[in-house]
Order: C-alpha cells, then sequence, then structure tokens
C-alpha cells in the first residue's frame, strides 16, 4: 500500500541577498518581472541568456546586472545563493534545477513550480513594510491578497502602527477639498497613526470619524488661546504634543501652503527642534471648479490661471494683491475667501478694464454633499451671491471658462 504523503505548506522567509550572487537564467517577460526587485535588494545579479528583452537589457547597460549571452551550460549556479530558471528550454531548465539541488541552492522555475525548491509570492511594499502572499497554486489569488493588504496600508484603512520605535513629530496634512476620498494616500495613512489630529474647521471631518477611539481630535478653532494669538496658540499645541512623543497629525484644508498658513507652522515647529513632515494636498483651487464642471484652463479660452485670495477687500491697506494688474489679465481668476468682498472685488476689476459681461461662478461647499453652483458675469457677481445666499466656504471663479460647459447665466 503506497504511503500517503501529506503536502507540507512552503516555508516563508526574507532573503537577504545584498551583495551576494543571484543567477537568472532567461531574459525574457519572467525576468523583466522579478529583476527590479533582485536590483533593489542590492543582489548581485548574473543573467545568463542568448538574447532580452528592451527593458532588460538596459538594465545590463546600465550596469545594474551582469549580462553572458549565452546559454545555461554546468556550473553556471557555481557561488550562488539563489536562482530564477526562467528559460523556454525544458532540458536547459531541468540540468540548472538539477545543478541547484546538487549544490544546495533555492531555486525558482517559471516553468514547473512543483519541481522548484521556492516560490516567489506576489509583493508590494508600503512604506517600509514589504508584503508577501503565498496561496499554492494560485497566483491571482496571492495577487489579489496582496493588493488588498497593500492598498489598506496605503489609505489607512488596514492600521499598521508602528510599535518598536516610531519617529515622533509632526506631519501638515492638506486633506484636500473636503470630500474625504480626495486627500492623499500618505495622507490618510498618516492620520491611521497618528495620536493626536489638529484638525481645521475646512478639513475633511468625515475622515475623524474613522480614527481609532484613543486618537485625540483637537478642533483647532476652539483651541483656548490665553496669551497666544490663534495661530500662535495652534503652533503651541502641535510643539507640545510633539514634545510629549507622540505623533501628530495637523490636518488642513486643501493645501498647507495655499493660504493655509502651513509654512507659519513648519517654522515654528523648525524653531522648536521638532521634525515636520509636509504632506500636499489637492487644492480647492483647481478642484473645486472642476468638481463644478469649469476647468481653470481650456484650450483656445485661457491659456493661465491666476489665484488670489479675497478676504481682504481690494481698497483695504493690508491687500498684497495688485488688482488692477489681474484686471487686465485674459485668463481665468480663482478668488478664495472671497464671499464677503465678492462684490468689491468685481467692481475693482471692472473699473480697471475687465468686461462687465464676463462669466463668474461661485461654488460653495465644493466637492461635497452640499455643493452648489451659482453663475453670474462679473457686473452681477456681489448681487447674486447676496441674493443666493451664498456663504464660505467657497469658491470664486472668473472668466470664459464659466461658460465652456455652463447652465444659464443669471
Amino acid at each position: 500500500m503506497a504511503e500517503h504523503v501529506a503536502e507540507h505548506a512552503a516555508y516563508p522567509v526574507g532573503l537577504r541577498l545584498s551583495g551576494r550572487r543571484v543567477v537568472v537564467l532567461g531574459a525574457g517577460q519572467v525576468a523583466q518581472r522579478r529583476l527590479p526587485a533582485l536590483i533593489a535588494a542590492g543582489a548581485d545579479v548574473l543573467l545568463i541568456s542568448p538574447s532580452a528583452t528592451p527593458s532588460v537589457e538596459a538594465m545590463a547597460d546600465t550596469g545594474e546586472i551582469s549580462w553572458e549571452r549565452r546559454r545555461y551550460r554546468a556550473g553556471d549556479l557555481t557561488g550562488a545563493w539563489y536562482a530564477l530558471i526562467s528559460t523556454d528550454d525544458p532540458e536547459a531548465n531541468a540540468a540548472a534545477s538539477q545543478e541547484a539541488e546538487d549544490h544546495r541552492v533555492w531555486c525558482v522555475r517559471s516553468d514547473d513550480a512543483e519541481a522548484a525548491t521556492a516560490w516567489t509570492p506576489a509583493t508590494g511594499h508600503s512604506e517600509g513594510v514589504t508584503v508577501a502572499v503565498l496561496t499554492g497554486r494560485d497566483p491571482r489569488r496571492s495577487a489579489a491578497v496582496r493588493d488588498a493588504i497593500v492598498e489598506g496600508l496605503r489609505d489607512g484603512t488596514l492600521a499598521a502602527p508602528h510599535h518598536r520605535s516610531r519617529a515622533t513629530g509632526v506631519a501638515l496634512v492638506g486633506g484636500g477639498p473636503g470630500d474625504p476620498d480626495l486627500i492623499t494616500v500618505r495622507g490618510r495613512r498618516l492620520l491611521a497613526e497618528a495620536d493626536v489630529v489638529i484638525a481645521d474647521r475646512l478639513g475633511p471631518r468625515d475622515l475623524l470619524a474613522e480614527l481609532p477611539p484613543h486618537v485625540e481630535i483637537i478642533d483647532a478653532a476652539k483651541i483656548p488661546y490665553g496669551r497666544f494669538m490663534a495661530q500662535e496658540a495652534i503652533n503651541h499645541a502641535l510643539i507640545e504634543h510633539a514634545k510629549a512623543g507622540k505623533a501628530v497629525v495637523r490636518l488642513k484644508g486643501g493645501d498647507p501652503f495655499v493660504f493655509g498658513r502651513g509654512m507659519e507652522e513648519a517654522q515654528a515647529l523648525a524653531e522648536a527642534g521638532i521634525p515636520c513632515t509636509v504632506v500636499p494636498g489637492i487644492s480647492s483651487t483647481i478642484s473645486v471648479p472642476g468638481a463644478a464642471g469649469i476647468p481653470v484652463t481650456h484650450r483656445g479660452v485661457a491659456h493661465e490661471f491666476t489665484v488670489v485670495s479675497g478676504h481682504v477687500a481690494p481698497d483695504d491697506a493690508r491687500s498684497l494683491v495688485d488688482w488692477p494688474a489681474l484686471a487686465k489679465l485674459r485668463g481665468t481668476l480663482v478668488v478664495l475667501m472671497g464671499v464677503e468682498n465678492s462684490g468689491a472685488i468685481a467692481a475693482k476689476l471692472i473699473e480697471h478694464g475687465r468686461p462687465a459681461d464676463t462669466p463668474a461662478a461661485v461654488i460653495q461647499e465644493g466637492t461635497t454633499a452640499a455643493q452648489r453652483r451659482v453663475d453670474a458675469t462679473l457686473a452681477t457677481l456681489g448681487e447674486t451671491v447676496r441674493a443666493e445666499g451664498v456663504r464660505p466656504p467657497a469658491v470664486i471663479v472668473v472668466g470664459d471658462v464659466v461658460a465652456v460647459a455652463s447652465p444659464t447665466r443669471k
């Protein structure tokens, strides 16, 4: 009676191949997929093949691998720690596989996994983590599981916090225009790893509900000022929590450096010796008009767009905007924080030459479920904003691009 031998699972292990000889036989599509990871691991790669794909040939031309343009012959695996056999010659594959077995060299075979002594897992990487998945004879399932894990690590839905050592400090994260799906992958991951989150009112609030219970969430608008001014109070809170050894995320709307005072916070952290990471965000200057169907540039319509802050009225001595110069431009003008001063801004532009019938639009709470678009002309902008009850946050767009695909203007 034949003895039944149970099939054993593969033993997973991470090979440290830096400076160690790896022999690759064959330079087709399999080698093209596997070589970059071997190069990244620092392996001393010897490729043996009469020909190669253009991508593999480029690796040899740049010195990333050594290439001997010939077929396999006995003895090629001498001194190797690992071998990848992927030629289109079954006899050569079998002979090389036997040589690997005789010399105890771990060997992967693309043509016959059962004859191999090692299997290549489906691998992926995310911020210092290598994910490797083996599901036996089902490589597509391995890839699907790998993809799900890597995506979860990248977007923060799969939390994998550091426990042995974690660099503390502050991350200035641009949360995007409002839709929680529009935060960057890196921003979402840092949120998932945070101990403290100091959030702006205009940040993507829905993301805060996903954070674990232990995360301290601080509303930046409600930080007690005491002897500090508002921004100074925020800077102080960032520094104090970071000095306490906590991972701090400063969650800001849009991009931290687009009218977000992000540089002030970065400078305060630098002066305090606190490490700071800046994570750019999708700016509302482009994304909000786009979400409302307005391109800030369009072929034959606008070859430029200018972004300005409208929180200070044009005639205010504190204004740094050259409104007369802006009025002479032919492109698109995007105004942030300009709802209250919309009428004065429009009047100043008309005064200095921008046609009164120039199309304009105001998009309130862009990219969120509450988004609405109100159209006007430059002449009617201020009155339309008042009549429609438009309130911040809102983005004003002035220029012919508003009419590219707009409804009938008011």
